[in-house]
């Protein structure tokens, strides 16, 4: 039994960055077995959110990494900049900057990682339910 999986995916920039992501991590994790629809709907949403700021923030063609062991999976999306994203306070006024208050409340962890020129954004998403 293989207990660690890794997958590169480079993705295209601009609008469909997103969408590719989405259909590209849930088609992947679906392969290696993990198809609980909760728990692949919180890695998708974390997925598009983390590109989605790749593309507008970071400059060229977003890199998602996808790492599984036994049941717990990281997602990374690098990109150009060397801009280290933060978690901004909203209000109901503003138009975005909620895309880490996803992450917050979606994922167990996630951090930021100098790569070269760029950054890698990573996040430890919940284990897989077990069953």
């Amino acid at each position: 039994m293989v207990s660690e999986l890794n997958a590169e995916i480079e993705l295209p920039d601009g609008h469909g960055a997103a969408s590719a992501a989405r259909r590209a991590l849930r088609t992947l994790l679906a392969g290696w077995g993990l198809t609980d629809e909760d728990w692949l709907y919180d890695a998708t949403l974390i997925v598009s959110e983390l590109v989605t700021n790749a593309v507008r923030h970071g400059g060229g063609c977003p890199v998602l990494r996808v790492h599984a062991e036994d049941g717990r999976v990281r997602l990374s999306v690098a990109d150009r900049s060397s801009r280290v994203p933060h978690r901004r306070d909203i209000d109901e006024h503003s138009a975005g900057g909620r895309g880490l208050v996803f992450v917050d409340a979606f994922a167990q962890t996630w951090g930021v990682r100098r790569e070269g020129e760029g950054k890698q954004v990573w996040v430890r998403l919940a284990p897989y339910p077990a069953g």
